[in-house]
């Protein structure tokens, strides 16, 4: 929780007196995104300045058990033009696809911001502009992060282990 508000510091410092548009990437963002959105509130609660913020949805699915796989599925967002001319703020894993699929409503300004990032060594030289951890890469689960759909409600993040992948692989 430090780290979540120590990162909403840093946008709030960043973004200056811009209207925000938080899009979260669900499933695996939002615990993350209600942390931060709330930290974001009261700092602007608790400032000389108030800045308006809206939150949308998008939701990105590429992982079968725990491989990425190709093929990326964007779900959701149905009327992204709210995203014109303002600052994006958004939390996710799998960025590329996603950053280029907002880039067409041309968003004035836009930033990432992650909770964990594996180190990789190629992960395509993509990192977001607000990170809170860098972990090893190995599969997490918990705080929303989900293997085939478990483990989301895990209050923690934790690592999977061989057993558990193979009673919950599909």
């Amino acid at each position: 929780m430090d780290r979540t508000e120590r990162l909403a510091r840093n946008i709030m410092d960043d973004i200056g007196d811009h209207h925000i548009v938080v899009l979260c990437v669900l499933k695996g963002g939002y615990t993350f995104c209600v942390d931060l959105v709330e930290y974001i509130k009261v700092l602007s609660r608790n400032s000389s300045r108030s800045i308006p913020m809206r939150v949308d949805f998008i939701r990105l699915k590429s992982y079968c058990n725990d491989h990425s796989t190709d093929d990326m599925q964007i779900i959701g967002g149905g009327d992204l033009s709210i995203l014109t001319g303002k600052a994006i703020v958004d939390t996710g894993k799998t960025m590329k696809v996603l950053l280029n699929h907002v880039e067409k409503f041309k968003p004035k300004m836009v930033k990432v911001a992650g909770l964990l990032v594996k180190r990789v060594t190629n992960g395509g030289g993509y990192k977001p502009d607000y990170v809170g951890f860098e972990i090893p890469n190995r599969y997490v689960v918990g705080y929303a992060l989900d293997y085939n759909e478990y483990f989301r409600d895990l209050n923690h993040i934790c690592l999977i282990n061989e057993n558990a992948k193979i009673k919950y692989q599909i």
